[in-house]
């Protein structure tokens, strides 16, 4: 039994092949809240709304050659964060990302020869997660830090985690492969990691 929500996309999809402006306007609404939440893990929101109604405007033409290879929704993500990338590095705002890139200092002392950690963060579980994240002070401490992971890892971090993306996805999304994004969701993972410990150990971000 074929699936309700891909066959009622594939309609959709077809739909707008044929130029149909109601079917148009049916993906304008159900799609364009995701596009923006994309767009502002790279953009402010003004940008990010511009890039999205830009995106919308490519979409009239690109659709004729959408050929199904993954859905809809990872498609049109895939557009505006390719965009967004173009606008960052028109503007030499776009952090590059070396997979090759050691360990930052402060990381890489943690680490033993095979990778593995040599010491342990010392994260303390007396408070639940809900406690710590209704700390005020530790939620704009985790926006500071997230804001200064770079470009592809904090997508690859936000996209996976608090999207709840398949990792097929975010593959297709950041035109990486599986393992750069295991390498990306690694460091990303490891930062945030050590920040929560050194905030539980101080108070300080």
């Amino acid at each position: 039994m074929s699936d309700p929500d891909t066959s009622r996309e594939t309609a959709l999809i077809q739909s707008m092949k044929t130029g149909d402006n109601q079917s148009y306007q049916e993906a304008v609404r159900i799609y364009t809240p995701g596009m923006l939440a994309v767009a502002r893990f790279y953009l402010d929101h003004s940008s990010a709304e511009e890039i999205v109604q830009d995106c919308w405007v490519t979409v009239i033409d690109a659709i004729q050659k959408f050929e199904g290879r993954s859905g809809l929704k990872t498609w049109l993500h895939r557009i505006v964060a390719n965009r967004c990338k173009n606008r960052l590095r028109s503007s030499k705002r776009e952090v590059a990302t070396d997979f090759s890139e050691s360990l930052e200092p402060e990381l890489a002392s943690r680490f033993n020869a095979a990778g593995r950690w040599d010491l342990p963060p010392k994260l303390q579980f007396h408070e639940s997660a809900d406690t710590l994240m209704e700390n005020g002070a530790l939620s704009d401490c985790l926006d500071k830090h997230l804001s200064s992971l770079p470009e592809t890892q904090r997508s690859a971090l936000i996209l996976y985690e608090a999207h709840q993306h398949k990792s097929d996805d975010v593959c297709n999304i950041l035109d990486v492969s599986a393992s750069n994004l295991r390498v990306l969701l690694h460091r990303a993972r490891q930062k945030i990691f050590l920040m929560v410990e050194t905030f539980q150990e101080t108070g300080e971000c």
